[in-house]
């Protein structure tokens, strides 16, 4: 059955009771219809593809309708011509050949007398043009830009905003006209002339200095908007065109980046928006949202920053999920420039780390993080422990480490540093990083005072919960070390002593052997603890002899690593006193700050600047000179892209130094070696790093000797070696060592421009191997000119006889284009380090 209209076919597909009777329909019709074009039967051509439209909107092929389509643009009659249109959007693409057949016809029509027909000629054009049809039409729709008929400026604005988008070489070509269109009254014209020029400003910064000079007419727009009563053609929920609003706010935002004039003139009227706009309606919420974002882009004052935030504070307390979340979402991204304005709205902030949905909880725990500082530590540390206790397991990796961080950062006692890691180890002591560890016990070796007090904490602990592998191998470690400060001075519970036998202490230690939660590593521990406790003279004869025999058990042990553990230990007892010496306490291990790493959801943890045990500061290679931790945090960001899982290289080390600070370049390194042009003496020197504190986070032992160091007649010849040379920079690396330091290399990086522009905001980083360290000096300028050069010092700490490798990401300007490249680097000469090569 043939159907005449689209009515019919609609009815009969209806009908239809199974699929397989709707797809024998469909076919049957194309089938028909496919015959009539065959035919040239101008008078069905309309129904034909009318039908063929719906069919094809049912997900059926009609492709082979395309030239009727062009048949019917062709048409004198506007009924025709629409479908036409319509069958063109739906059925074309930007890829398609026929494409080309219709450039011709979009032309005609674009110089159409009715403006409804133009009108459909520039909506067919907005949706399929092609970069080859966007410069054939791009004179036309420029034309169609400054037509009198607000429908069609309208039109033609958008048909513009396409062909910037496909071929970006044109935007030159509507500057004019778009500025033109910013005085439009339209409403409609309006919001298409901004949505155009704020996308002409993202293809080409250097159009917005031409368009600053439209920021008191688009303020004036705001403020009509706001001030203007009921308007019911623009309306929306008691809200004067809040589509319009936002849009106009948007490209304020734009203008007035990094414009301290532009800024000034938009303050008021956005002070204004924001005290005005209804927030109980998401409507409103929609604009005050845009206005903070608004307000933290530009150069507004500080008044003005403070009443953004506390628009954000109170989204938090809206029931909306989705609002609250955009606020907290942001409150992150903002709480670096005034983080006094977002501790105001701690309280809400903890609330929300009690709400059911995750990712709630998830950002109010980053923000929580950020909020830290040395007068609230208690507080929030308080509030994340008990968060802690009742968290999800994906939360407490990261939660560990940033609480242990923070502690360690901001502790105002060793006590209460020592108390919060505890509480720690017993919430998630399965969930504890192995620098987190490795910091507690730096913490307990180096604070004596506390070691017993520590001890009975931990020995409680242990005796409470095995089940925590953190717990357990703190435990087992400090028990073993400090155990005769506990056994003689007993278990402090409450403030009263207990007495604690040494048959107990190893009872409770070997308990962990056995346990269901017991692994390798712990048995290492275990085995290790009572060995340790055996040579301490406040052991028993008895229970001396009872780890020996324990030891001998455990030689045979099927696991190779526990069995050598035994057999090393156990043949101790053969050596008399000099046991004792073998056994005896550990030296305090050397201070440094907690490394950075990442946790959950590629998030960079740590801090700038770390307190170190002693309570002496610590600064880290990662700390940027000039204290920002804005750039901190990008710079942590983008080394932990850099050495992503799949990475070859692990970053124990990476330092980046972007405040410019002038520096010699030879002369320089020479002198950090205590050396210089003369014959450098016999007599051993003592090699500093130029930097804030004696004491550094990678600085050597206090107690490693050099080796003598032999005399030299001459400084040795500098070889440069060159790391990148690229995009008209180039980058070489000439590496310095002593043979008083062997392991140390000084390397000093030369920056040269190659062409004939000057290279603009370098920003040069590098990490090293898990097994190096590396600190670097700023760099002493981030803009290279020709014909001059500029120098950063870097210092890198290997073991001697190991190759020097450079993972280095280096970003730069060069005529206006910015070039970001990731290269490894290794063409140091083998021995560079010392040793044998």
């Amino acid at each position: 059955m043939v159907y005449s209209n689209l009515k019919s076919l609609i009815k009969g597909i209806r009908a239809c009771k199974t699929v397989a009777d709707e797809r024998a329909l469909i076919q049957q019709e194309s089938a028909a219809i496919r015959a009539s074009f065959r035919e040239e039967d101008s008078f069905q051509r309309h129904n034909n593809v009318a039908k063929l439209l719906y069919i094809h909107m049912l997900g059926s092929p009609a492709h082979f309708g395309q030239i009727e389509c062009l048949k019917l643009v062709a048409s004198p009659r506007f009924a025709d011509k629409r479908l036409g249109y319509l069958g063109i959007m739906l059925l074309l693409d930007e890829n398609q050949e026929v494409l080309t057949l219709v450039t011709n016809s979009l032309k005609n029509d674009m110089n159409h007398s009715n403006m409804y027909t133009v009108g459909l000629a520039l909506c067919t054009f907005a949706n399929i043009a092609s970069e080859e049809m966007s410069r054939d039409l791009a004179n036309e729709i420029e034309k169609l830009l400054g037509s009198s008929n607000t429908y069609i400026r309208k039109k033609a604005a958008l048909c513009a905003l396409r062909v910037i988008k496909k071929v970006p070489d044109l935007v030159d070509h509507f500057v004019s006209k778009a500025k033109n269109l910013l005085t439009d009254r339209n409403h409609g014209v309006l919001l298409s002339a901004i949505t155009l020029v704020h996308e002409m400003c993202q293809l080409n910064n250097a159009l917005l200095s031409d368009f600053r000079d439209a920021v008191p007419l688009l303020v004036r727009n705001l403020k009509s908007l706001v001030t203007t009563g009921y308007s019911p053609e623009h309306d929306v929920s008691g809200i004067t065109d809040p589509f319009l609003q936002v849009k106009i706010l948007r490209l304020l935002r734009m203008l007035g980046n990094g414009d301290a004039q532009a800024s000034e003139i938009m303050n008021d009227i956005l002070a204004q928006v924001a005290t005005n706009t209804d927030s109980t309606k998401n409507v409103g919420n929609s604009i005050l949202y845009e206005t903070v974002l608004t307000v933290l882009d530009i150069e507004a004052d500080s008044g003005l920053r403070v009443m953004a935030i506390n628009i954000l504070g109170k989204f938090l307390s809206n029931r909306d999920n989705n609002i609250r979340y955009v606020a907290l979402n942001t409150l992150n991204k903002v709480v670096s420039m005034d983080t006094n304005a977002v501790q105001r709205h701690r309280n809400i902030i903890l609330d929300c780390l009690r709400d059911g949905d995750i990712s709630i909880r998830r950002r109010a725990l980053e923000l929580s993080y950020a909020l830290i500082n040395e007068q609230n530590v208690r507080i929030l540390i308080r509030e994340l422990l008990a968060f802690l206790e009742v968290a999800d397991d994906e939360f407490k990796l990261g939660m560990t480490t940033q609480i242990c961080l923070a502690a360690e950062r901001y502790a105002p006692n060793k006590r209460w540093h020592i108390d919060t890691v505890l509480r720690v180890l017993k919430l998630a002591g399965n969930f504890v990083r192995e620098e987190i560890l490795s910091a507690f016990i730096r913490l307990v070796a180096h604070t004596p005072e506390l070691q017993h007090y520590t001890t009975s904490k931990l020995y409680l602990a242990l005796k409470e919960d095995i089940s925590q592998e953190s717990l357990t191998l703190a435990a087992t470690w400090v028990l073993g070390e400090y155990s005769e400060i506990v056994l003689e001075a007993g278990i402090t519970d409450d403030d009263r002593p207990t007495r604690l036998s040494d048959k107990e202490l190893v009872d409770l230690i070997l308990s962990t052997m056995d346990s269901p939660y017991a692994n390798s590593l712990t048995r290492q521990f275990t085995l290790a603890s009572i060995t340790k406790i055996s040579a301490r003279p406040t052991t028993s004869q008895i229970e001396q002899e009872r780890i020996q025999e324990i030891l001998a058990k455990y030689t045979t042990s099927p696991e190779l690593e526990i069995q050598q553990r035994a057999v090393e230990f156990a043949s101790l007892f053969t050596l008399g006193d000099l046991r004792e010496g073998v056994l005896e306490r550990m030296p305090p291990p050397e201070l440094k700050a907690t490394v950075m790493g990442v946790v959950s959801e590629k998030k960079p943890v740590g801090s700038t600047k770390v307190g170190d045990l002693l309570g002496d500061e610590i600064i880290t290679t990662n700390a940027p000179t000039n204290g920002s931790s804005t750039n901190l945090q990008a710079n942590q960001d983008i080394l932990a892209e850099i050495f992503g899982s799949s990475s070859t290289l692990s970053s124990s080390t990476a330092a980046t130094a972007q405040a410019p600070k002038p520096r010699s370049a030879v002369d320089d390194i020479l002198g950090l070696f205590g050396t210089s042009s003369t014959p450098v003496s016999s007599t051993p020197s003592t090699t500093q790093f130029p930097a804030s504190n004696t004491a550094s986070a990678f600085s050597l032992p206090q107690t490693q000797s050099p080796p003598p160091q032999p005399t030299q007649s001459a400084t040795p010849r500098l070889t440069a070696y060159t790391a990148y040379e690229k995009n008209d920079l180039k980058v070489t690396l000439t590496p310095q060592t002593s043979p008083a330091k062997p392991g140390i290399i000084m390397i000093l990086a030369r920056f040269q421009v190659t062409g004939g522009s000057s290279a603009i905001g370098i920003n040069f980083q590098a990490a090293v191997p898990k097994s190096q360290q590396l600190q670097m000096l700023p760099m002493s300028s981030p803009n290279v000119n020709p014909g001059a050069t500029e120098t950063q010092q870097m210092r890198v700490i290997a073991p001697v006889g190991s190759a020097i490798r450079l993972r280095l990401r280096i970003s730069f300007t060069i005529d206006g284009q910015t070039y970001q490249d990731q290269v490894d680097f290794s063409g140091f000469p083998p021995g560079l380090t010392g040793g044998n090569p």
